[in-house]
Protein backbone atom coordinates (compact mmCIF):
# COMPACT_ATOMS: atom_id res chain seq x y z
CA UNK A 1 0.00 0.00 0.00
CA UNK A 2 1.41 3.38 -1.02
CA UNK A 3 0.40 6.93 -0.17
CA UNK A 4 -3.29 7.68 -0.62
CA UNK A 5 -6.11 8.37 1.82
CA UNK A 6 -5.79 7.50 5.50
CA UNK A 7 -8.34 4.75 6.04
CA UNK A 8 -9.21 6.13 9.48
CA UNK A 9 -9.60 9.90 9.10
CA UNK A 10 -9.70 10.30 5.32
CA UNK A 11 -6.71 12.63 5.21
CA UNK A 12 -4.95 12.95 1.85
CA UNK A 13 -2.19 12.38 0.96
CA UNK A 14 -1.27 9.92 3.67
CA UNK A 15 -0.23 6.38 4.36
CA UNK A 16 -3.08 3.87 4.94
CA UNK A 17 -2.87 4.85 8.63
CA UNK A 18 -1.60 8.39 9.05
CA UNK A 19 0.75 9.42 11.86
CA UNK A 20 -1.94 11.63 13.38
CA UNK A 21 -4.35 8.70 13.79
CA UNK A 22 -1.60 6.52 15.27
CA UNK A 23 -0.94 9.23 17.88
CA UNK A 24 -4.64 9.82 18.53
CA UNK A 25 -5.79 6.20 18.82
CA UNK A 26 -2.57 4.42 19.73
CA UNK A 27 -1.47 5.98 23.00
CA UNK A 28 0.88 3.51 24.76
CA UNK A 29 -0.47 2.04 27.97
CA UNK A 30 0.60 -0.16 30.84
CA UNK A 31 0.09 -3.85 30.04
CA UNK A 32 0.50 -7.20 31.75
CA UNK A 33 3.88 -8.54 30.72
CA UNK A 34 2.64 -12.09 30.06
CA UNK A 35 -0.74 -11.55 28.36
CA UNK A 36 -0.70 -7.83 27.35
CA UNK A 37 -4.01 -7.10 29.09
CA UNK A 38 -4.34 -3.38 29.88
CA UNK A 39 -3.44 -2.42 33.44
CA UNK A 40 -4.80 0.58 35.29
CA UNK A 41 -2.09 0.65 37.96
CA UNK A 42 1.61 -0.07 38.13
CA UNK A 43 1.55 -3.87 38.48
CA UNK A 44 3.46 -5.93 35.98
CA UNK A 45 0.91 -8.79 35.97
CA UNK A 46 -2.88 -8.76 35.64
CA UNK A 47 -5.00 -10.62 38.19
CA UNK A 48 -5.37 -13.71 36.00
CA UNK A 49 -1.64 -14.00 35.35
CA UNK A 50 -0.83 -13.55 39.03
CA UNK A 51 -2.59 -16.87 39.67
CA UNK A 52 -0.83 -18.76 36.87
CA UNK A 53 2.30 -20.85 37.31
CA UNK A 54 5.20 -18.54 36.35
CA UNK A 55 6.95 -21.47 34.68
CA UNK A 56 4.21 -21.81 32.05
CA UNK A 57 5.21 -21.81 28.40
CA UNK A 58 4.57 -18.20 27.36
CA UNK A 59 6.80 -15.81 29.29
CA UNK A 60 5.93 -12.49 27.60
CA UNK A 61 3.40 -10.94 25.26
CA UNK A 62 3.51 -7.50 23.62
CA UNK A 63 0.49 -5.87 21.97
CA UNK A 64 0.82 -2.70 19.92
CA UNK A 65 -2.79 -1.56 20.38
CA UNK A 66 -6.07 -2.25 22.12
CA UNK A 67 -8.57 -4.19 20.04
CA UNK A 68 -10.86 -1.19 19.72
CA UNK A 69 -11.70 1.51 17.20
CA UNK A 70 -10.16 1.95 14.66
CA UNK A 71 -7.85 -1.04 14.89
CA UNK A 72 -10.65 -3.62 15.17
CA UNK A 73 -12.11 -2.49 11.84
CA UNK A 74 -8.75 -2.48 10.08
CA UNK A 75 -7.84 -5.93 11.42
CA UNK A 76 -11.20 -7.26 10.23
CA UNK A 77 -10.45 -5.95 6.74
CA UNK A 78 -7.05 -7.63 6.86
CA UNK A 79 -8.31 -10.92 8.23
CA UNK A 80 -11.81 -11.48 6.88
CA UNK A 81 -12.18 -9.30 3.77
CA UNK A 82 -9.40 -10.58 1.55
CA UNK A 83 -7.00 -7.83 2.59
CA UNK A 84 -3.47 -9.28 2.85
CA UNK A 85 -2.13 -5.89 1.74
CA UNK A 86 -2.95 -4.62 5.22
CA UNK A 87 -0.09 -6.71 6.63
CA UNK A 88 2.53 -4.01 6.11
CA UNK A 89 0.75 -1.03 7.73
CA UNK A 90 -0.38 -3.23 10.64
CA UNK A 91 3.12 -4.69 11.03
CA UNK A 92 4.37 -1.10 11.12
CA UNK A 93 2.23 -0.54 14.22
CA UNK A 94 3.72 -3.68 15.77
CA UNK A 95 7.28 -2.59 14.97
CA UNK A 96 6.66 0.81 16.60
CA UNK A 97 5.66 -0.67 19.97
CA UNK A 98 8.36 0.24 22.47
CA UNK A 99 9.09 -3.37 23.47
CA UNK A 100 9.24 -4.79 19.94
CA UNK A 101 12.96 -4.14 19.23
CA UNK A 102 13.94 -6.06 22.36
CA UNK A 103 11.63 -8.95 21.42
CA UNK A 104 13.18 -9.20 17.98
CA UNK A 105 16.75 -8.98 19.29
CA UNK A 106 16.14 -11.73 21.83
CA UNK A 107 14.57 -14.21 19.38
CA UNK A 108 16.00 -16.80 17.00
CA UNK A 109 12.82 -17.49 15.02
CA UNK A 110 9.60 -15.70 14.13
CA UNK A 111 6.80 -18.25 14.13
CA UNK A 112 3.24 -17.48 12.97
CA UNK A 113 0.26 -18.97 14.77
CA UNK A 114 -1.09 -21.40 12.15
CA UNK A 115 -4.57 -21.70 10.73
CA UNK A 116 -6.30 -25.03 10.31
CA UNK A 117 -6.04 -26.46 6.75
CA UNK A 118 -9.71 -25.74 6.15
CA UNK A 119 -9.45 -22.14 7.33
CA UNK A 120 -6.30 -21.58 5.28
CA UNK A 121 -7.97 -22.97 2.17
CA UNK A 122 -11.05 -20.76 2.55
CA UNK A 123 -9.10 -17.58 3.40
CA UNK A 124 -6.22 -18.15 0.99
CA UNK A 125 -3.53 -16.83 3.34
CA UNK A 126 -2.49 -17.00 6.97
CA UNK A 127 -2.64 -13.46 8.32
CA UNK A 128 -0.02 -14.27 10.98
CA UNK A 129 2.49 -15.35 8.33
CA UNK A 130 1.75 -12.21 6.32
CA UNK A 131 2.63 -10.21 9.44
CA UNK A 132 5.89 -12.13 9.87
CA UNK A 133 6.92 -11.35 6.30
CA UNK A 134 5.98 -7.70 6.69
CA UNK A 135 7.89 -7.39 9.98
CA UNK A 136 11.00 -8.82 8.34
CA UNK A 137 10.66 -6.41 5.42
CA UNK A 138 10.37 -3.49 7.82
CA UNK A 139 13.12 -4.73 10.14
CA UNK A 140 15.75 -6.46 7.94
CA UNK A 141 17.79 -7.48 10.99
CA UNK A 142 14.83 -9.43 12.39
CA UNK A 143 15.26 -13.16 12.95
CA UNK A 144 14.14 -15.46 10.14
CA UNK A 145 10.58 -16.70 9.86
CA UNK A 146 9.65 -20.36 10.16
CA UNK A 147 6.30 -20.60 8.39
CA UNK A 148 5.32 -24.16 9.29
CA UNK A 149 6.98 -24.59 12.67
CA UNK A 150 3.55 -25.30 14.15
CA UNK A 151 0.55 -27.17 12.82
CA UNK A 152 -2.99 -26.79 14.09
CA UNK A 153 -4.65 -30.07 15.03
CA UNK A 154 -8.27 -30.45 13.97
CA UNK A 155 -10.52 -27.84 12.40
CA UNK A 156 -12.14 -26.03 15.34
CA UNK A 157 -14.29 -22.89 14.89
CA UNK A 158 -12.62 -19.48 14.81
CA UNK A 159 -11.81 -18.35 18.34
CA UNK A 160 -13.44 -14.94 17.86
CA UNK A 161 -16.84 -16.63 17.49
CA UNK A 162 -16.67 -18.50 20.81
CA UNK A 163 -17.41 -17.44 24.41
CA UNK A 164 -14.42 -17.22 26.75
CA UNK A 165 -14.76 -20.58 28.52
CA UNK A 166 -15.25 -22.42 25.24
CA UNK A 167 -12.18 -20.68 23.80
CA UNK A 168 -10.11 -22.05 26.66
CA UNK A 169 -11.48 -25.60 26.24
CA UNK A 170 -11.24 -25.41 22.45
CA UNK A 171 -7.47 -24.88 22.47
CA UNK A 172 -6.24 -27.60 24.79
CA UNK A 173 -3.78 -29.56 22.69
CA UNK A 174 -4.68 -27.57 19.57
CA UNK A 175 -1.11 -27.29 18.23
CA UNK A 176 1.95 -29.43 17.63
CA UNK A 177 5.43 -28.71 16.36
CA UNK A 178 5.98 -29.87 12.80
CA UNK A 179 8.31 -32.92 12.88
CA UNK A 180 10.46 -31.43 10.11
CA UNK A 181 11.25 -28.37 12.25
CA UNK A 182 11.84 -29.84 15.72
CA UNK A 183 15.62 -29.77 15.27
CA UNK A 184 15.45 -26.07 14.35
CA UNK A 185 13.45 -25.28 17.50
CA UNK A 186 15.59 -27.19 19.99
CA UNK A 187 17.17 -24.79 22.46
CA UNK A 188 16.01 -21.74 20.49
CA UNK A 189 14.13 -18.60 21.51
CA UNK A 190 10.89 -18.21 19.57
CA UNK A 191 8.71 -15.17 18.97
CA UNK A 192 5.11 -16.13 18.19
CA UNK A 193 3.28 -13.69 15.91
CA UNK A 194 -0.49 -13.30 15.59
CA UNK A 195 -3.05 -10.60 14.87
CA UNK A 196 -5.21 -10.47 18.02
CA UNK A 197 -5.04 -11.95 21.51
CA UNK A 198 -8.37 -12.32 23.30
CA UNK A 199 -7.93 -14.56 26.34
CA UNK A 200 -4.35 -15.50 25.49
CA UNK A 201 -5.40 -19.14 25.19
CA UNK A 202 -4.25 -19.47 21.57
CA UNK A 203 -0.80 -18.09 22.32
CA UNK A 204 -0.38 -20.18 25.46
CA UNK A 205 -1.39 -23.37 23.65
CA UNK A 206 0.97 -22.62 20.76
CA UNK A 207 3.77 -21.78 23.20
CA UNK A 208 3.22 -25.04 25.06
CA UNK A 209 3.65 -27.01 21.82
CA UNK A 210 6.87 -25.15 21.06
CA UNK A 211 8.25 -25.77 24.54
CA UNK A 212 7.35 -29.46 24.25
CA UNK A 213 9.42 -29.52 21.06
CA UNK A 214 12.41 -28.17 22.97
CA UNK A 215 12.23 -24.39 22.45
CA UNK A 216 14.11 -22.67 25.26
CA UNK A 217 11.83 -19.62 25.45
CA UNK A 218 8.61 -18.43 23.83
CA UNK A 219 7.41 -14.83 23.67
CA UNK A 220 4.60 -13.31 21.58
CA UNK A 221 3.86 -10.20 19.54
CA UNK A 222 0.37 -9.24 18.38
CA UNK A 223 -1.24 -6.22 16.77
CA UNK A 224 -3.95 -5.89 19.39
CA UNK A 225 -5.22 -7.20 22.72
CA UNK A 226 -8.93 -7.23 23.50
CA UNK A 227 -10.23 -5.14 26.37
CA UNK A 228 -11.64 -6.86 29.48
CA UNK A 229 -15.43 -7.02 29.66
Amino acid sequence: MGPGICQVCGRWPAQPICDGCVRRFGTPRMRCITCAAPLSRTETLCGACQTRDPSLALCRCVAAMDYAYPWDNLIARFKFRDGPGWARPLAQLMSQASDTPALLRSSDWLVPVPLSPGRLASRGYNQAWELVKALRALQPDSPPGLANALVRLGDAPDQHSLPREQRLRNLRGAFAAHPDHVARLLGRKVLLVDDVSTTGATLRSAAFALRQAGAAQVQALVIARTLPH
